[in-house]
């Protein structure tokens, strides 16, 4: 097969962590050819969208580059067996501006992973409130009177945006909290944007899991990232500690309730965040977590997400 990445730019994808290489490196090992596209290489021609795109040769040299490109060329989308979109948030006009220009190449004969109009309609916050059976109180608002008062009745709360990643910008709040007013006041952009609000879950200091869904079936291990000490983020970028785990019932009974809704509309590969009992996001754009999950079970997750495209592709 022929599969092209749009992916961030390739020297800032690290090959020993970034679960993206591991899906080329499973790509690679399987005989597929590899191609690597940015979010800045779409364009739309007279109604024809194409992309300036590369070849991608993975090299398993140790300390030099991990990849090597060929010349670009612009050509379609369609000329490809997949495209995996795999660009990381910020979830902005741009990637927006993408999911359209992909949804067009959708049209005119490409297989884009994940559909795009799923990655606009699964905001990777608010999508849980279609599964309110398996979460904590949520508050979605960017009125302070509103965000004050579920405070007030909860005791201790977490802010966060709805665009973000990585933990960024996510504070837990408690009643009296001196600094309640300007939090909310920075992060709403003072009452302009919309933000999210929910109950605080202690059993974080087990660890933020990230269970893996690959085409509505859950990876049989989850990776518990556990928040470094003083911290409550479990976020891998926020220096949280990733520790790969056996699935517990509960995890397993949320997976396999989302799983085929979201397979249903398109989404072949994405990352339940459970904290406790809790579903608190799915992340839909560029799920990680497959390669600590590989490294400390030896379960071939980014080969369980290419046969899960090779499916797809003999499917059509």
């Amino acid at each position: 097969m022929r599969l092209a990445f749009l992916v961030d730019p390739l020297e800032s994808l690290r090959s020993y962590k970034d679960s993206s290489v591991a899906m080329m490196q499973a790509s690679a090992a399987r005989g597929h050819a590899l191609f690597a596209l940015q979010q800045g290489d779409l364009l739309c021609r007279n109604g024809a969208v194409s992309a300036r795109v590369c070849s991608l040769e993975l090299s398993a040299a140790q300390g030099g580059p991990w990849y090597q490109t060929g010349a670009s060329q612009e050509c379609s989308l369609a000329q490809f067996d997949a495209v995996l979109m795999r660009k990381d948030p910020p979830f902005d006009l741009e990637y927006i501006y993408a999911t359209y220009l992909l949804e067009m190449a959708q049209e005119q004969g490409a297989l884009v992973i994940n559909r795009p109009r799923a990655l606009r309609d699964y905001n990777e916050k608010l999508s849980i409130h279609r599964f309110i059976e398996f979460t904590v109180p949520t508050l979605v608002t960017r009125q302070e009177g509103e965000l004050r008062a579920f405070l007030q009745v909860h005791g201790d709360v977490v802010f966060k945006p709805l665009d973000g990643m990585g933990g960024a910008s996510v504070f837990r709040v408690r009643q009296n909290d001196p600094n309640v007013g300007v939090i909310i006041e920075t992060l709403t952009r003072l009452g302009q944007q919309t933000i999210m609000a929910q109950r605080y879950i202690p059993e974080i200091s087990q660890g933020d899991k990230r269970v893996l869904l690959i085409g509505g079936d859950p990876v049989p291990y989850a990776l518990a990232r556990i928040p470094k000490a003083g911290e409550t983020r479990g976020n891998l970028a926020a220096g949280g500690r990733g520790v790969a785990q056996p699935l517990s019932p509960r995890d397993r009974e949320i997976a396999l309730s989302l799983g085929p809704r979201l397979a249903a509309d398109g989404l072949d590969l994405v990352g339940l965040d459970v904290i406790g009992d809790y579903l608190t996001e799915v992340n839909v754009t560029s799920p990680t977590g497959m390669r600590e999950i590989m490294t400390q079970t030896g379960c071939d997750v980014a080969g369980l997400m290419i046969e899960q495209v090779e499916r797809r592709v003999n499917a059509r």
